[in-house]
């Protein structure tokens, strides 16, 4: 028994190295194709490391490129959109989960039907309305779509956590002399810290890899986004497709390090979320 025991362990353990080898080889072939030439990459090496390191392509699309912008761009829309999507979410759901007031429940149904519409169905209304409100080619244009979009997932995380705290609390701060906005920050918020990461996390994803708006939405190159500039950088140097792997490694490899290093409150967060939900 001991000896089919540790057979079967020796067997799952090659299975997990495989499967791990498997999830990152996508990984080491984007990072070496970023470093090699037309030449290597058609052909005479597509899976080894380069014969030449040419980390001139990474020069090629951070200033050729203006990558570098685009990744300016990409940040100041995801951390907007992530403020905003959290701030409202969890007002909008200690309005809806703590205070007791007329139409309540249609309110949030309201705020669920967000939930079943698909983001991209929406494009013409949305590009019409923020033509009508000036706000085409500016941060706005992605901004407020992408926190609207955001808003009726966050409620509803928000809500499966707050209704978890128990209401005692509040009653509490209150006879110590809190009022609805003291009872808010000081003893709701702090308790909702899962939430917050799994709603900030979803948001962040959302956003920085989200084409179509950033693609209809804005067309000055110096407000693209990451997504639209490698668009961009593969039309521009159709014959050289080091700087494009470049730019795909600047996009995607950022998202990786937030994970490597945030892996596990993202797992116990979207647990907690998932249970709580």
């Amino acid at each position: 028994m001991r000896n089919n025991s540790k057979a079967i362990r020796i067997i799952i353990y090659v299975g997990l190295v495989f499967w791990l080898l498997v999830n990152l080889f996508p990984v080491y072939w984007m990072f070496t194709f970023s470093l090699k030439s037309n030449a290597e990459i058609f052909g005479e090496n597509v899976v080894g490391l380069p014969r030449e390191w040419l980390w001139s392509n990474y020069a090629t699309a951070l200033k050729t490129g203006n990558m570098g912008r685009y990744f300016l761009n990409s940040a100041i829309v995801a951390v907007a959109t992530i403020i905003i999507t959290l701030l409202v979410a969890l007002m909008a759901t200690f309005a809806l989960t703590r205070m007791i007031w007329k139409r309540q429940k249609k309110m949030n149904r309201f705020f669920m039907l967000g939930l079943t519409i698909p983001i991209h169905a929406s494009i013409v209304p949305v590009y019409v309305t923020l033509s009508r409100l000036h706000l085409l080619n500016t941060y706005f244009a992605l901004i407020i779509p992408y926190s609207a979009f955001s808003l009726s997932m966050g409620i509803l995380v928000c809500t499966g956590f707050m209704n978890e705290i128990p209401r005692e609390l509040d009653e509490a701060a209150c006879i110590d002399g809190c009022g609805t906005w003291g009872v808010f920050w000081r003893i709701i918020v702090p308790l909702m810290k899962p939430a917050v990461a799994t709603v900030g996390i979803y948001t962040f994803l959302q956003c920085w890899n989200e084409l179509m708006f950033a693609n209809i939405f804005i067309s000055k190159s110096d407000l693209r986004t990451l997504p639209v500039g490698v668009q961009a950088l593969s039309g521009q140097y159709t014959t050289e497709w080091g700087p494009i792997g470049a730019a795909l490694v600047l996009a995607t490899f950022p998202m990786l390090f937030i994970y490597i290093f945030l892996s596990k409150k993202i797992q116990d967060s979207f647990i907690a979320g998932a249970i709580k939900g």
